[in-house]
């Protein structure tokens, strides 16, 4: 059996880590921690979890887990990881992997030092279109990607004002870190992880003092509100490739997309919404392709990716090397949108 924590009794953590990892047979859900008792408690007795802390660094120490969840705020992520990491654990790391990309290295500068997995909540990589495309990718179907342009856009999806979220001390940005992570990790990965050389880009926050556009499900506080509500702009890579995003809490639109879109030599990819169509020229026609639903290939279980990274009959899916990859580049976004729009 493997021995499981879960550090952070929020809604990530109740609807994604503990509801996978207490479906998994060989998985003893064994503590969880929050700085919040109340909360902790809520999820242990929902769960049958039948310890609870309030720091984590004393959960590590008397616990011992095997593996941990880290469903906390931003800000602590890179310490939280270190210290499990080093007291024997595996981790699964909600995204993003940490504030900034100086982090990101002492994570990995961790992980070798101790030997451990590391594995980043990158969830959208695990759906059945994303499985299907990384499969097309793999067997070469597009030739090269040469432009990908990704984004998630909302007309009314601000995560609550006033409170972590929305607070840089503590988030480490808005929107670009928030919604920007799960997309343009799906377009580095799509052209092959390229080098970054520069971006060119603008921040706006038109909306999160206006006490509207609040996402269903979350709250607003009399606290902070020092990030962006939205993010757009380009990045050029070193080989010249190009990828376009836009990331918004808020905006005046149509409707909530979430989509990344790939110009290859051979054919092109719009995935939109776990919806995968697919362009090509045959006989000096363009066609438009989509695939049979009932043939689709089956969402991959992110708990069950971390268990058989771990058993080591899989290799690890979302990576640490790779989520510190869009820390660097995040860090370059937010370096050259120095122009806010209020």
């Amino acid at each position: 059996m493997i021995r499981y924590a879960c550090i952070g009794a929020g809604g990530i953590a109740r609807k994604k880590h503990l509801q996978g990892y207490s479906r998994l047979p060989q998985v003893e859900l064994a503590a969880i921690c929050d700085t919040n008792r109340a909360a902790a408690e809520a999820l242990a007795r929902e769960y049958g979890i039948p310890r609870v802390y309030t720091d984590y660094r004393e959960l590590l120490q008397v616990e011992k887990p095997d593996l941990v969840s880290i469903c906390t705020p931003n800000v602590t992520h890179k310490d939280i990881t270190i210290a499990a990491l080093e007291q024997g654990a595996c981790v699964h790391v909600e995204k993003p992997m940490t504030m900034n990309a100086a982090e990101a290295r002492e994570v990995l500068e961790a992980q070798k030092r101790t030997g451990k997995l590391v594995q980043v909540g990158l969830n959208k990589r695990f759906t059945s279109a994303a499985v299907l495309l990384r499969r097309l990718l793999e067997a070469g179907y597009f030739g090269e990607i040469y432009q990908v342009r990704c984004g998630w856009e909302r007309n009314s999806g601000i995560p609550g004002t006033g409170r972590w979220f929305t607070n840089r001390a503590l988030s480490g940005g808005g929107a670009l870190i928030d919604l920007g992570v799960h997309y343009l990790d799906l377009g580095m990965l799509a052209m092959g992880w390229p080098e970054p050389e520069k971006a060119v880009g603008a921040l706006s926050d038109c909306f999160l003092d206006g006490g509207g556009r609040i996402r269903r499900g979350y709250r607003s506080a009399d606290g902070v509100n020092d990030v962006e509500d939205s993010a757009a702009g380009v990045v050029r890579m070193k080989d010249g490739k190009l990828l376009e995003y836009a990331f918004r809490w808020a905006a005046n639109i149509q409707k909530e997309t979430q989509y990344v879109q790939g110009l290859g030599t051979k054919a092109g990819f719009r995935l939109e919404d776990d919806s995968l169509e697919l362009y090509t020229q045959l006989g000096g026609t363009m066609f438009q392709m989509l695939p049979d639903e009932k043939t689709l290939p089956e969402p991959e279980n992110e708990c069950e990716s971390v268990i058989c990274a771990m058993e080591g009959s899989s290799p690890c899916r979302a990576p640490a090397e790779e989520g510190a990859r869009i820390m660097e580049l995040i860090d370059l976004i937010y370096g050259a949108s120095g122009q806010w729009i209020a």
